[in-house]
């Protein structure tokens, strides 16, 4: 199943998303499950949260991915919302 994970940063939490950055894509190399994903931005092009989508077993394994993300681990994110998603176009 594929699962879109809405991730928001915590405001002034640039330096951190930064610092993780090489960590957060390694993780997302070597465990093989994302199909797609990207930065949100804010009119000043900086990025503010990230949109991921998943091809996972279940729910629960996409809160396992999203919990031990880097950028997650680092406290990051002031929020993150995780929904099963189904692709349609593309």
């Amino acid at each position: 199943m594929r699962a879109a994970l809405i991730c928001l940063d915590k405001p002034d939490h640039l330096q951190i998303r930064l610092d993780n950055r090489s960590a957060h894509l390694g993780y997302i190399e070597a465990t093989g499950v994302v199909e797609m994903a990207g930065p949100f931005l804010n009119p000043e092009g900086q990025m503010t949260g990230s949109l991921v989508v998943v091809n996972v077993e279940n729910l629960a394994a996409a809160q396992d991915w999203a919990a031990n993300d880097p950028y997650a681990l680092a406290g990051l994110f002031s929020s993150v919302t995780i929904t099963e998603w189904k692709k349609v176009i593309g």
